[in-house]
């Protein structure tokens, strides 16, 4: 298998389990190998009292894109530390993008950045996520079950 299929069919397999990201309406836009690009659109409920999106929903956006760019390679990756710096208000109505990229990843370690940015593609928010291996695979393995 390829490594940007393998990539695609562990995204496939995390979202069909990820109940968080489509709760908040996310849509899984693309996934390669350490990449992923999510979009969410700001609901009336997603809003704080500046009428703007709380920052714990732009969080959970980048969180989501990180967390596909960083299990693409079909071992169970999670976030070891991540870390948010809010630019600008996302507005009710706007749809906000979220693209993950992998900088660096060295044994069971990684490193990746998101980038969240409105339709006209001005920056919301920059996230620096760090990732940790765990035991364990995406896909399921033989006999049905994924190990964990």
């Amino acid at each position: 298998m390829s490594p940007e299929a393998l990539a695609r069919a562990c995204a496939e397999a995390m979202w069909a389990e990820d109940r968080a990201s489509q709760g908040l309406g996310m849509t899984l836009d693309h996934a390669g190998p350490g990449e992923a690009v999510l979009s969410m659109r700001v609901r009336d409920d997603m809003t704080n009292g500046h009428g703007s999106c709380h920052g714990g929903f732009l969080f959970a956006l980048a969180d989501s894109a990180f967390a596909f760019a960083c299990n693409a390679y079909d071992q169970r990756a999670v976030a070891q530390h991540c870390a948010v710096t809010f630019l600008r208000p996302g507005m009710r109505g706007e749809v906000l993008t979220a693209r993950a990229v992998e900088r660096v990843r060295e044994g069971r370690s990684g490193i990746y950045d998101v980038t969240v940015t409105d339709a006209e593609g001005r920056v919301v928010a920059e996230f620096r996520g760090h990732s940790r291996t765990v035991p364990g695979t995406v896909l399921a393995e033989e006999g049905g079950s994924a190990s964990g």
